[in-house]
């Protein structure tokens, strides 16, 4: 069992991490300036990045084609509009 402080300062400047989630890659960008809160901070869904090639898919298409084609990417609208 390790001992991690219960405040966790992030470093000085800015920073992209990104991990593997379910549905595609989860990203977040932190500007730090060295204090316990971090200046900015940005969370990129994979759902957002995933319904952009919505459109090239589906150009061309009928209505009731289109709405089968936006199924098949299992996005999470709440996930999208934050």
């Amino acid at each position: 069992m390790a001992k991690v402080p219960k405040v966790i300062k992030p470093p000085v400047g800015e920073i992209y991490h990104s991990i593997e989630a379910p549905k595609g890659e989860l990203g977040y960008f932190i500007v730090s300036d060295g204090s316990t809160q971090p200046y900015r901070i940005r969370v990129r869904p994979p759902s957002f990045v995933n319904l952009q090639a919505l459109e090239v898919m589906c150009r061309g298409q009928l209505w009731p084609t289109s709405s089968q084609s936006s199924a098949r990417f299992d996005i999470v609208l709440g996930e999208v509009d934050r």
